[in-house]
């Protein structure tokens, strides 16, 4: 390729007339611009000769001509109309060989300043968004002439500088380029959405672009307001240190009557504030050596430099911030009540967090405005373990503050976000309240864990010694043992049981459930063991919200094993129905398919067999043959207390009526073996005898 490459260049260079000249102008341009250049950008920079005032259209190739003096070497892109190199590698070979251009980025910012200083370029109106199609030029030359003199500069370049940037408020590009910062440049200035040529002036333009050389050479030429400010109230030293260039903030720092403290009006941020935000280093230093220099300037929120340092993690800026005696690292912003501990914390810098947390003056327990948080519940919400365990080293640290967002402490926030490491560190204090529920669930850590199922954590409390077992939250009244029970928690359950004064039948004043009726409806077996053989638990207590007790919740879920715990005991009811549908647990198995269910039911002499619901008026017999459960029919017709005469009191269907639809033919011949049969009754609903 590189010999490939070599023979084309030749070839090149041996063309006929001004064919080699354009032929490399065009190559040049294309393999050192800052951006893919149009076509006709490309074609009107060819056009432009040295020393030229005004643009001569008759000099402007066409592109197939650019394209044909470059043999190939250069291609456009169909959709975008950019012309660009014809592979990848021949801006290797380029780049490899510097001396087939001279000067490329001096001789590109010379064509560039040329055109942007041509008469009819600087009789366009400044007001103008864009740049008119008959110029395609401007918008490049504007935006990019300071970037190529930055990589390479020559002193015929400078007397066209000064000749753009002395008039440099009143030309289109001044305009072009506050849009190409605001579009393309900008990186800690989110928002700067109102700009304005007015005011920007050439003095303004070299600080923005950082050219030291420029902005001295405009302050020779003649008197300027170093305190100028433009139209969002930015000074030259605003936007050298918006930037961060260095030489020019020392240079604009040195002139006579400066105000380091002028503040822009669009944020209300100081040079300071800005440097400090972008984490200018240089900057920074260079105005904190000012003795007239305001460390604590708020801006238009009352963030301060230290804040903006602390808020984007710039450790050698809060540093040399910090070093200042008249410094006050306290001071919270208007919009969020934040201080630059909050701000640094929130973003997890550790080593800043580090370096204002030295200060013996700082307070590490300000809440903020929004959420009435401590760097402390913010560290814990962003899961930053290092950052806890610097703030936890202090000994004026509050680790129960809760917010007034939610209530939370930190380490209830800590739990939420199911960070163990945080969760340790916080128990670790000797101090830490363990048992603060918060105020929009009423959930305390314990609870929390226990329903989010986090078993590590949950290890961790329980290890506490004053960990309350007991209290139920304020908000549902589910005390630990609750969820305990209704997670299946087994040991845990084992363990609060083992404590004094707890009672097992506090049932939430949601649903109403006991924890026995949580675990009968979750099938947990060992604990539903283990909570009956308390003296004091009440086996029969009906819930609330469905009117179910522990063993209907049992059957519902067809928890057989269960079932047969909760039948042992002899102080239940087996034949309550639940105020949802009227179903006894019969009722219930029957209509579940439950065959064992409904054995162990019926073993039970307390049985009622016959008992309807209250939706369709069905029995248990009616339910299995609606159902087809052929094992339950047979248990059921055995018994001598079942009603097979009885139609139900909402549809009036009869056991015949149900095994005449079901196509039961013992069941049906028993049932008409039976004195007092009516073989003629109809239903309520369609009037369809069996």
């Amino acid at each position: 390729m590189e010999d490939a490459y070599a023979t084309t260049m030749a070839r090149l260079g041996a063309q006929k007339g001004s064919r080699s000249r354009l032929g490399m102008e065009a190559l040049m341009w294309v393999s050192n611009s800052e951006r893919p250049l149009h076509t006709s950008e490309l074609c009107h920079a060819l056009g432009v000769r040295k020393k030229s005032t005004d643009i001569d259209r008759q000099n402007i190739p066409e592109i197939t001509i650019a394209l044909g003096c470059s043999l190939g070497l250069i291609t456009v892109e169909a959709f975008s109309s950019t012309v660009r190199l014809v592979h990848f590698s021949l801006q290797e070979y380029l780049s490899n060989n510097p001396h087939l251009f001279q000067s490329p980025h001096s001789m590109i910012a010379e064509v560039c300043l040329t055109y942007l200083n041509f008469k009819c370029v600087r009789e366009l109106s400044p007001a103008l968004d864009s740049a008119p199609q008959t110029f395609p030029l401007i918008e490049y030359a504007s935006c990019y002439w300071g970037e190529h003199i930055r990589r390479e500069k020559t002193e015929n370049v400078s007397p066209l500088v000064l000749q753009l940037m002395l008039g440099f408020e009143r030309h289109i590009s001044s305009k072009l380029l506050l849009i190409h910062y605001r579009n393309n440049i900008r990186r800690c200035d989110p928002g700067f959405e109102r700009f304005s040529h007015n005011g920007f002036t050439g003095l303004h333009g070299a600080a923005l672009l950082g050219n030291r050389k420029i902005a001295a050479a405009l302050l020779d030429m003649k008197e300027w307001d170093i305190n100028a400010t433009d139209d969002v109230g930015r000074t030259a030293l605003v936007w050298a240190a918006v930037r961060g260039w260095e030489d020019v903030a020392r240079m604009l720092l040195q002139q006579k009557d400066v105000n380091p403290n002028i503040a822009d009006t669009i944020y209300g941020q100081t040079p300071l504030s800005w440097a400090a935000l972008g984490g200018h280093e240089g900057v920074v230093k260079l105005l904190l050596e000012r003795e007239d220099i305001n460390t604590d300037t708020p801006d238009t929120g009352s963030s301060t430099p230290l804040a903006w340092a602390a808020n984007y993690g710039h450790e050698r800026v809060v540093e040399l911030l910090l070093e200042r005696k008249d410094i006050n690292p306290n001071i919270t912003d208007i919009k969020c009540g934040e201080t630059p501990l909050s701000w640094a914390v929130r973003g997890g810098h550790d080593r800043v967090i580090k370096l204002l947390l030295e200060r013996e003056d700082m307070n590490p327990n300000t809440t903020d405005i929004d959420c009435g948080r401590t760097p402390l519940g913010w560290a814990a919400v962003g899961r930053h373990e290092r950052v806890v365990k610097l703030l936890l080293e202090r000994e004026d640290i509050n680790p129960n503050t809760a917010d007034t967002l939610c209530g939370q402490t930190p380490l209830s926030c800590a739990l939420e976000g199911r960070h163990a490491g945080i969760v340790k560190l916080l128990l670790g204090r000797e101090d830490i309240n363990p048992n603060t529920a918060d105020t929009q669930y009423g959930k305390t850590p314990l609870s929390c864990a226990l329903e989010g199922g986090y078993k590590d954590i949950l290890k961790l409390l329980l290890e506490r010694p004053d960990i309350d077992l007991a209290t139920a939250d304020p908000i549902y009244g589910r005390t630990p043992l609750w969820w305990a029970a209704k997670g299946g928690y087994e040991r845990v359950v084992k363990f609060i049981l083992e404590r004094e004064n707890i009672d097992p039948n506090t049932a939430d004043t949601l649903s109403g459930q006991t924890p026995l009726s949580c675990a009968t409806e979750g099938g947990h077996e060992r604990i539903v063991k283990l909570l009956l053989e308390r003296e004091d638990i009440n086996p029969d207590t009906v819930d609330t919200l469905y009117g179910r007790t522990p063993l209907l919740w049992a059957v519902s879920g067809g928890h057989e094993e269960v079932v047969k715990l909760v039948l042992k005991r002899e102080d239940i009811n087996p034949n309550t129905t639940d105020t949802l549908s009227g179903q006894t647990p019969l009722s219930c198995a029957s209509g579940g398919g439950h065959e064992g269910i409904v054995r162990l039911l019926l073993e039970r002499a307390d049985i009622n067999p016959n008992t309807a619901d209250t939706i369709y008026g069905q029995t248990p017999l009616s339910c299995t043959m609606e159902g087809r459960h052929h094992g339950m029919i047979q248990m059921l017709l055995e018994r001598q207390d079942i009603y097979l005469d009885t139609a139900d009191p909402k549809y009036g269907r009869t056991p015949l009526w149900w095994a005449a639809k079901g196509g039961y033919e013992s069941v049906v011949e028993l049932i008409l073996a039976l004195e007092n049969i009516n073989p003629n009754t109809t239903d309520t609903l369609y009037g369809r005898t069996p």
